[in-house]
């Protein structure tokens, strides 16, 4: 395989409805095993290709100076804006009302119309637009937020992967939503709201982790529209903001095989693994450039890596247990929800399976216990109407009555 045949969707971006597509590859941020650390010694450059060379050039750029991105304020309001706000501010300055007004200002009242769509914007775009995906509305309700008092934050959200039937590819999101600090509590603005779990991974970054978030998803933008310059401007700038920002090395190191540069490439993918030693998603592009440069046993190496973290994930788990029941074995569903549920004992669809299985395998006191269980751990309303009515079908009751 050449650089040019890497799957363009082989891209780590932010948004819960961006997801990455990756080959045979586990989700870095559930690995519970403590492997220690890759070796990250170059096997195809001879070691000279830096991290700073990276972030300052290239083969991309043939010689000319490397492009320069004009300033971005992504968090800027823009007259607008502020109008809009001003409009909106109740007279009261307790928070609750001012979190409230905002609130009903940009998603009740039905005039503001947010329409999701798959490009990243600044605040100041999204409210011009009307449009954007997660993180152009977390940087336009951040922005607004502050602008009424209020404590506002970026919050990284670890959505569950989700494999493919053959086991062969997942796809895998790390998603951006708004966390507002009051003097009440704690309250996470998310314009997912079907997806988000407050049970799912999270946690606080800084201002430049969301700048990083931004420049790596304008990249990926240009990167998948052909334009190379502007690609890998977008990612060094991203990890000019967070030179730990791992999903931006390896952008660089895909955009490097893509355009034939293994040594580069293998040099962006090792710089990940050095930021974070279980980044699988590294791992994998790494294995595959190896097997792709003809290093099978350096491949072989990364790839059993890989299957070993997989093998660990509760979800991945969850995916084999979905295929044994479907197949009829319902002893291997159970033992891989052991596991799964061993790990994360609140995922309701876990539990779910795990009663069916066991009522399939015949034992209907089991299922009914776990079935009791789903129901507790199901967050929303209709879930928890959904799993009554199962609960009821298996004590024999009609779920009518």
């Amino acid at each position: 395989m050449t650089g040019a045949d890497v799957p363009k969707a082989d891209v780590p971006k932010t948004d819960v409805m961006n997801r990455w597509l990756l080959p045979a590859l586990a989700c870095a941020a559930l690995g519970a095993c403590a492997a220690p650390p890759v070796e990250t010694v170059a096997r195809l450059g001879s070691g000279a290709i830096t991290p700073d060379l990276l972030l300052t050039t290239g083969p991309l750029e043939g010689g000319a100076p490397a492009a320069q991105l004009a300033p971005v304020d992504i968090l800027e309001l823009t007259p607008e804006m502020k109008d809009f706000l001003d409009e909106h501010m109740t007279e009261r300055q307790e928070e609750r009302d001012r979190l409230r007004a905002l609130i009903y200002a940009v998603i009740v009242e039905g005039t503001f119309d947010l329409v999701y769509d798959e490009s990243t914007r600044t605040a100041g775009e999204t409210f011009r637009d009307r449009r954007g995906n997660c993180l152009s509305f977390t940087n336009m309700f951040i922005a607004m937020a502050r602008y009424m008092g209020l404590e506002a934050k970026y919050q990284e959200v670890d959505v569950p992967p989700d494999w493919s039937l053959n086991g062969e590819a997942f796809l895998l999101s790390k998603h951006v939503n708004a966390l507002l600090e009051l003097s009440y509590g704690e309250r996470i603005v998310d314009f997912n709201v079907y997806d988000f779990k407050m049970t799912f991974d999270k946690n606080v970054i800084s201002d430049r982790r969301g700048r990083a978030h931004y420049f790596n998803n304008i990249g990926v933008e240009h990167l998948l529209g052909g334009d190379n310059a502007l690609a890998v401007a977008n990612f060094r700038e991203s990890l000019h903001e967070d030179a730990e920002f791992t999903p931006a090395w390896v952008n660089l190191g895909i955009l490097y095989r893509r355009e034939g540069h293994p040594e580069y490439a293998e040099a962006a993918y090792l710089q990940a693994l050095r930021t974070d030693h279980r980044n699988l998603v590294a791992m994998s592009n790494l294995a595959n450039l190896y097997e792709a440069e003809g290093l099978t046993e350096e491949a072989a190496k990364y790839h059993a890596r890989v299957q070993t973290h997989r093998m660990e994930n509760p979800y991945y788990r969850y995916l084999l247990a979905n295929e044994a029941f479907v197949n009829g074995d319902y002893r291997a569903a159970i033992d891989h929800l052991e596991f799964a549920i061993d790990k994360r004992d609140n995922e309701d669809r876990f539990l779910s399976l795990m009663s069916m299985s066991y009522l399939m395998s015949g034992d209907r006191e089991s299922a009914q216990y776990w079935m009791k269980k789903a129901e507790v751990a199901a967050r929303e309303d209709a879930s928890k109407r959904r799993y009554h009515n199962k609960l009821e079908l298996l004590l024999g009751h009609d779920p009518e009555d």
